[in-house]
Order: C-alpha cells, then sequence, then structure tokens
C-alpha cells in the first residue's frame, strides 16, 4: 500500500518538480519572482488542447509545438515586453506585474478560444494526456500504474536530466550559470547579461508549458488549477533556496509523495476540512521560515524599491486638494442624482477602497508585500457574523470583527521580523491560503455554505440599506482613515517606520525596534481591511467562507499598485475602478476575459512607470510646468539682452586663446576618455576626466580615498554610462556600447575585491574567458590543482591570479585593473605585478587603480593623479615626486 502512495507520489511530484525548476531557473539567472509561471502552463495546455481536439493532430505533435515552440516563443516575447524592464523595477512592481500576467494570460487564451469558435474545454472533465488512449494499466514493482502516469514521470525525469546536463556541459548554461553568480561580472567578461536573461526566461517558459501539458490529463483545463499547482511549485522552489535546480527537482518530487502519503494514512484529519489539501501551503510556509533567514535581505528594507519624488513640492496646498475637492464634489452630485443602482455600484467600489486603504499603510509606507489582505477581511467579516448570531449585539459584533483581523495581522507579521521582499510575499499568500483551506472550512465558523446574516447599520433617520447612505458613511470613514494616515507619516512612528523601511541596521543603532514597529503596521493594516471587510458583508447583507477568497488578494493589490499604493488616492480610484469596469462590460455585453486582459496590459506599463498611474500623471504635469518656466525664462532673457546689450563687433584676439598643449604623437593612444562626466543617481562624480594609454604603456590612476579612481574604471569599462564626454576605442567612439560589446573588443576590467565567479569551479572560471584553459594551468600549476575546487573557496590570492590569468593566454587589448594589491601577500603582490609587466610587454595597453604607490610606481610608465573626480596632473613617471604624491593622497593642492 505504501509503495503505491509513492509511485503515484512520484507522478504527481514530477509535474511539481518540473515546474519547481523552470521557476528556480527565471528567478535565478533575472531576480523575478514570475507568480504567471502556472498561467504559462495553463496557456500552453490550451494549445495543446486545441490542437489536438480542434485540428485532430496528434498528440506528441501538439506537445512539442505547444511545450517546445509556443511556451518559449511566449517566454521570449513576455522578456522583451515586461521582464527584462521589470528586472529593473522595485519588488512591488515585479510582484504587481507578474501577478497582472497570472489573470490576463489564461483570459486571452479563452477569449481567443471564444472568439476563433474553437471548441471549450469541460472544466469537469479531463483532456487527453500523452500516450494511448484510454490508457493502458501496467504493474510496477507489484503496483498497478497507468501509461499517462508513467509518460509523464518519464517526461519530467528526461527533462529534468537534459536541464542538467546543458546548464553543466554547454557554454550557454556556463554563461547563464554566471550570470545567476555575478551578473555584473558576467556582463564585464564578454557575456551579453540581457540575451541570457532572455534564454533562462525561454527555457523557464518550455518547462512550465511541458509541466502543463504532462498536467492537463491530472488537473484538466482550469485556470485557477494551474494557480494552485505554481504554488506547490513555489514550495518546491523555497526548498531549493531559489538556487538549485536538482534541489529543487528533488524537493517536487518529495513533495507529491508526502502529499499522497499524507492522505492516505490521515484518517484521523478528516475531520478538519481542507488540512489535508492544504500540505504544501502548510511546508511552503515552514520553508520560507527555516531555510530563508540571511540570504534574502532584511524585511521592510526597499532600497531597491524609492519613493518616487514628490512633483507636487513647492505647489500651494489649494492646488494640491483642489483635484481631490472637484472630485469628492462630482461624486457627492452622482450620489444624489443618478440612479439607485450606479449609486450602489459607487458603494461598492468605495467598500473595497476601505480595504485597498489597507494596501496603503502596508506595502504604500511599510514597503512590505502583504497578499493576506482579503483573508483579513474575510476574517472580520465571518467573526462579526458569528458573533451576531451568537446573540451580542451589532456593534459590538464590528467590533469584535475588527479586533479579530487585527488580531490575525499581528500573527501574520510575525513572518515579516525574520523575512523580506518576494519571500514575505509567499509566506503571507501562504497563510491567506491556510485560513482559506482550513479555518474558513469550518462549519462552526463560517456556518457552511449558508453563511451569516448581517443587518443594515441604523442612524435613527436612515440606515446603510440605501446606497446613498453607504456612501456617505464609507467617505466619512475613508477621510478619517486618511487622515490616521497622514498623521502617521509625519509623526515619530511614521519617521521610525521611514527609518526601518530604508535602514534597518541604522535605526536599530539608533534604539528604534524594527519588530515593534512592523507589527505595529500590520496590526493597522488588518485593522483597516477588517473593517472594510465588516462593511462588505453589511452592504451585501451576508456572509460566506467564499465571498472573499484569498486570491482576490492578487487583484486588490494589483489594483492599487497600478493607480499609486502610496496615496490614499490611488486607493480610492483603484477601488471605484475594481467595482465599475465588470459593471461597464456587462452592460457593454463585453467578454468579462477583455477586463482582465486590460488588467495585464495595465501589469506591462508598471514595469515602466512603477509608481502608478497618479504618480505618473502628476509628473506629467511637473514637467509641462518646467517646460512653460523655462520658456518664460528665456523669454524673459532675451528681452533683456536685446533691450541692455547693443550689438557690437568682437575682433579677433588670438593673443588670448590657450596655446596647444604639445605635439601630438605619432601613435595615437589606443585608448582614452574625454572631458567624461558621469555619476550615481543623479549625483555627479566625474567632472571632465582626460585620461588616456598607448599600445604597451602602464598608466597608474592614483589618488584618495572618494576621489573617483572606481567610477573611472567603471566608465571605461561600460559598467556605468557617462552623462557627457566620450569614450575612444582605437579611434572608435564606443561611449554607447555596453559592457560585454567593450569586451568583445578587447577592453577587459579586473574589478575591485576579486574578480571570480565564487559559486563555479576553477575550470568554470576560465572557460567564460578561454576556450582551452590548459594553458593557465601550465603556468599556474597551483590552480591545476584546483581546478575542480570552486573559486569561492580559494584563497584570495588565488582568487586574483585566477581573475589576471586568462589574461596571459588571450590578451586583451586594454587592462584597467581596479586595486589588484587589495588584501593579499605581499609575495602574490608580486606575481601580481609581474603579470602587469609581461603584459605591458606584449602590447597590452594598462590602467592600474592602486592605493600602494610603492608597487605600481615601479611598473607604470606614466602617472595621473585624480582629485574630487578630476585629473588634476598626468606625466611621466620620473617627474613625479614624494611632494606631488604626498598632496594626491592628502587631498590638498
Amino acid at each position: 500500500m505504501i509503495l503505491g502512495y509513492i509511485l503515484s507520489g512520484l507522478v504527481t511530484g514530477a509535474v511539481f518538480a518540473l515546474m519547481g525548476a523552470g521557476l528556480t531557473l527565471s528567478y535565478a539567472a533575472t531576480g523575478v519572482f514570475n507568480f504567471a509561471h502556472g498561467a504559462v502552463g495553463f496557456l500552453a495546455a490550451l494549445v495543446y488542447y486545441e490542437l489536438n481536439v480542434a485540428l485532430g493532430l496528434p498528440t506528441w505533435v501538439c506537445a512539442v509545438v505547444a511545450a517546445g515552440i509556443f511556451a518559449p516563443l511566449l517566454g521570449y516575447f513576455l522578456h522583451r515586453a515586461m521582464f527584462r524592464g521589470l528586472a529593473q523595477a522595485g519588488e512591488t512592481a515585479q510582484i504587481v506585474g507578474t501577478i497582472g500576467l497570472t489573470i490576463a494570460l489564461p483570459a486571452l487564451g479563452l477569449l481567443l478560444v471564444d472568439l476563433l469558435g474553437l471548441p471549450s474545454a469541460d472544466a469537469t472533465a479531463l483532456p487527453r494526456g500523452l500516450g494511448p488512449f484510454p490508457a493502458v494499466t501496467l504493474t510496477v514493482l507489484g503496483v498497478p500504474l497507468d501509461s499517462t502516469q508513467l509518460i509523464t514521470f518519464g517526461f519530467a525525469a528526461a527533462a529534468a536530466l537534459g536541464l542538467w546536463a546543458f546548464m553543466r556541459h554547454t557554454p550557454y548554461g556556463l554563461r547563464m550559470r554566471a550570470c545567476v553568480d555575478r551578473r555584473r561580472l558576467a556582463t564585464l567578461r564578454g557575456i551579453d547579461a540581457d540575451a541570457t536573461s532572455a534564454l533562462a526566461w525561454m527555457l523557464g517558459s518550455g518547462l512550465a508549458g511541458l509541466a502543463g501539458v504532462l498536467a492537463v490529463a491530472i488537473v484538466g483545463l482550469d485556470a485557477t488549477a494551474y494557480t494552485v499547482l505554481l504554488f506547490a511549485s513555489a514550495t518546491a522552489a523555497v526548498f531549493g533556496r531559489l538556487r538549485s535546480i536538482p534541489w529543487t527537482f528533488a524537493a517536487g518530487l518529495g513533495l507529491g509523495v508526502v502529499q499522497n502519503l499524507v492522505a492516505g494514512y490521515t484518517d484521523f484529519l478528516s475531520e478538519i476540512t481542507g488540512l489535508r489539501t492544504a500540505v504544501p501551503v502548510i511546508l511552503l510556509f515552514a520553508g520560507l521560515i527555516l531555510l530563508n533567514r540571511s540570504r534574502e535581505r532584511v524585511a521592510g528594507s526597499t532600497a531597491e524599491d524609492a519613493p518616487p519624488p514628490d512633483y507636487l513640492a513647492g505647489i500651494p496646498a489649494w492646488r494640491r486638494r483642489l483635484p481631490w475637492a472637484l472630485a469628492l464634489a462630482g461624486l457627492a452630485v452622482f450620489t444624489f442624482t443618478a440612479q439607485e443602482y450606479y449609486v450602489g455600484v459607487a458603494a461598492h467600489g468605495l467598500v473595497l477602497a476601505l480595504v485597498f486603504c489597507s494596501f496603503v499603510v502596508v506595502t504604500g509606507i511599510g514597503g512590505m508585500v502583504n497578499l493576506a489582505q482579503a483573508a483579513f477581511a474575510a476574517m472580520a467579516a465571518l467573526t462579526c457574523g458569528w458573533a451576531f448570531a451568537s446573540g451580542l449585539p451589532f456593534a459590538v459584533a464590528i467590533l469584535l470583527g475588527v479586533l479579530a483581523a487585527t488580531a490575525v495581522g499581528m500573527l501574520v507579521a510575525l513572518p515579516a521580523l525574520r523575512l523580506g521582499g518576494r519571500i514575505l510575499t509567499l509566506a503571507t499568500l501562504a497563510l491567506a491560503l491556510l485560513a482559506d483551506q482550513v479555518l474558513f472550512q469550518v462549519d462552526a465558523f463560517s456556518n457552511g455554505t449558508i453563511g451569516w446574516q448581517l443587518p443594515a447599520l441604523g442612524f435613527g433617520f436612515a440606515d446603510t440599506s440605501d446606497p446613498r447612505v453607504r456612501v456617505v458613511v464609507l467617505l466619512v470613514l475613508i477621510g478619517l482613515v486618511a487622515l490616521l494616515v497622514r498623521n502617521l507619516e509625519r509623526s515619530a512612528s511614521g519617521r521610525a517606520i521611514l527609518a526601518v523601511r530604508s535602514a534597518p541596521a541604522a535605526a536599530t543603532t539608533s534604539g528604534i525596534s524594527g519588530p515593534r514597529t512592523k507589527v505595529m503596521l500590520f496590526a493597522l493594516a488588518s485593522g483597516i481591511a477588517g473593517l472594510g471587510g465588516v462593511l462588505f458583508a453589511v452592504s451585501k447583507g451576508s456572509i460566506t467562507a467564499t465571498d472573499l477568497p484569498a486570491f482576490a488578494g492578487f487583484v486588490w493589490l494589483a489594483v492599487v499598485v497600478l493607480q499609486g499604493v502610496r496615496r490614499i488616492g490611488g486607493a480610492v480610484l483603484g477601488g471605484l475602478i475594481a467595482a465599475a469596469f465588470p459593471e461597464i462590460l456587462a452592460n457593454w455585453e463585453i467578454s468579462a476575459h477583455v477586463g482582465a486582459i486590460l488588467f495585464g496590459a495595465g501589469g506591462m506599463i508598471l514595469a515602466k512607470h512603477p509608481d502608478g498611474v497618479l504618480t505618473q500623471l502628476a509628473g506629467q504635469r511637473h514637467r509641462r510646468r518646467q517646460r512653460r518656466q523655462a520658456r518664460t525664462h528665456a523669454a524673459l532673457q532675451e528681452h533683456v539682452a536685446r533691450a541692455v546689450a547693443a550689438p557690437r563687433a568682437q575682433p579677433a584676439d588670438t593673443g588670448n586663446q590657450p596655446a596647444e598643449i604639445g605635439i601630438q604623437e605619432a601613435d595615437a593612444p589606443i585608448f582614452r576618455l574625454e572631458n567624461v562626466v558621469a555619476g550615481y543617481a543623479g549625483t555627479t562624480v566625474l567632472r571632465g576626466v582626460d585620461l588616456e594609454a598607448h599600445e604597451g604603456e602602464v598608466v597608474a590612476l592614483l589618488g584618495a580615498n572618494g576621489a573617483g579612481k572606481s567610477t573611472t574604471c567603471a566608465v571605461a569599462a561600460g559598467d556605468l554610462p557617462v552623462t557627457a564626454g566620450r569614450v575612444l576605442l582605437n579611434g572608435m567612439d564606443v561611449t554607447r556600447w555596453p559592457a560585454h560589446r567593450r569586451v568583445g573588443q578587447g577592453v577587459l576590467l579586473a574589478p575591485e575585491g576579486r574578480g571570480v565567479f565564487p559559486g563555479l569551479t576553477v575550470e568554470e572560471n576560465l572557460r567564460t574567458w578561454l576556450t582551452d584553459p590548459e594553458a593557465v594551468y601550465e603556468r599556474m600549476p597551483q590552480l591545476a590543482a584546483r581546478r575542480t575546487l570552486a573559486a569561492g573557496a580559494l584563497s584570495g590570492g588565488e582568487q586574483q591570479l585566477l581573475t589576471l590569468a586568462p589574461a596571459l593566454v588571450r590578451p586583451p587589448a586594454v587592462l584597467i585593473a581596479d586595486e589588484p594589491s587589495l588584501g593579499l601577500a605581499p609575495l602574490i603582490v608580486q606575481q601580481v605585478f609581474d603579470i602587469f609587466a609581461e603584459l605591458r610587454e606584449r602590447g597590452v595597453a594598462l590602467v592600474l587603480v592602486e592605493e600602494k604607490a610603492t608597487e605600481v610606481l615601479a611598473v607604470a610608465d606614466r602617472v595621473a593623479f585624480m582629485r574630487l573626480g578630476r585629473i588634476i596632473w598626468t606625466g611621466p613617471r620620473s617627474e613625479v615626486d614624494g611632494d606631488r604624491l604626498t598632496a594626491a593622497y592628502l587631498g590638498v593642492s
């Protein structure tokens, strides 16, 4: 019996493993956790089904087209259209953008099926899978298994083995693993990270497509089932630490077996509804807590998700409030003049807006993405219904509901104390699903499918059965929440939240309690969501366990973020849109799939404008004001110039013209920076840098810390774009070339620290630059003895030799070394500078940045001193004296 459970569990686990492997691959290579991974699998399954049923093609042909052609092409398209932009956006935009695709992709597929008149799949029937139909029963180790199960496991195992061979034994796999290990260094080694990311998305989508095709005979063509499948595969990916594909595959197989064993041997748990089906969710939460401690950044830290600029700064207060005052007046006129049906839609939108205000608190202010808000709303509504049915006064029942939501919010906050980013998002969603599948299914709490009846709120002269009264009540409550949020942002608590969000370590050293701040945010947000959930139930007149499903949190978060999650106005606009849009589509007899598709398009827009619609509109108005002010200023200057200055002829005066400095050398420099200006995040670091290097010349770039030496190296290598000026290579302008393209033309940067991929072996590190590393082993036997060892396990000196050794075999045209002797023993330093001397003899132009002037001056032909982002002196080594060297390092004139 147990063997049967294990073997059948391996079949289910194979699907989990395949999808988890694709999820791990795309995340590790690009840094974007794709919540739409299950939707890609569903779309591939739909293509497979339609090719088989509508066109009558053989199942193997349909599988090849769906999983081998369609799914990879879809992954490439999504990379070009969306994922490439999301990789540079903050985590909130990444999460919401992929959630948008989760809804949009299945809707797009189903809409095309309807428009083309193709046969629709019966959600209750299982389509034909690969292999014989009907399935043939075979006996394996005494356990009967049908041919579909065996084929599913066989294809999954073959795909896993093929992926492992691809990643370990092909140049493309090596490049991908190098990008996973150190993406920036990979570009400095000539690897096109964008092309590598595209390949990762294609492979990941192909695996999702294959999992979808194999699962179609198990779960059917139900988009929701594929979303649930995503979370099972996410569990496997988490146990693989979102990096290791073999561990992810093994975890997927184990998850399938555990789920089968729990279902078969836990009859005593049958009284707890939903507990056995919630095994993947429980394991997901446990894995997130146990396995993700220090690998993720600190919870609440949003260095990658910086707040947008305040485009309304400097605008009078009345101008800032005028649009909202006009909108409020328009809503008031609409409320008391429109038909009751449309007022009811507006009231429903304001109920959602009240719930959405909780996202403003926890995500907009706190910087933590929480997908459990729907569970908080459901918890409050069901608790209120249960308390009222138990005979408690309605006001007390409402209070108990809000308090219950607040208590659950504080419980959910516990993972936030140690998790951050997308890991926290997965944890909150796991808890929401657990509540949905277990707690809310307890009949004593939810009253089964009947639910709880709730009366309207009465005020003596009116009650909330009138939608106009509901609108007024909700506007008052939203106004109070807005006032609360405003005061929170301006209070000491608000400053503490900002400190914990932006710099957790600094906040702790300043005496600010990070855990207390996060728990307070979660409690406040869950209380607001709970109040919204109670009013949702009051507006509807009843509440059941299915009225506020956990997956609603997906849509809610995305709608708010698309409008602007940092403002209450974004929550209000999002609530009204979420309520009105489905009604508009229904009244115009437009397919509901259109709304989901438009929502996905909004997610794609979010990749380019991650701060939401309201911020984007404010930015457009700000730029228009700037253009008007610039035109006015220019016109005023022109008017003053015409009125004051009479035109005068200026005689030619060559006496004051600067003389040409020297005579152009016969051999032009192979590499040159011309008047380069560059910096980071709007801060200028380089202020007109001129630097050149000739063939077979060593240029030493010296200066104090903070002078701009490393920035100069980054600009030269193409790792940092320039604001002004040019970069020339052999007289060719390469200013706009990315780093990997410059490497292809012979510009190599050995970055500060160690330029190795720590997760790759010594030989794999060498193969990122060389076809055959044997020549390196002949020169450096110590590396040959460690060829199978991970580079991260080498000593610092060995790592630096590994960084520079390939240049001896395949010399670049220009080598830029940033602090090559940093932290090395004297003997290794001598070896490093011997390498530089040999490269100079072989005609390589070298630019060496060093703190230790003695060693670098011994090999330098020319020296450049840098101070405050400028080259203040350059000349031959023979003209460098002690005073000049001291002045450069002490930063004095």
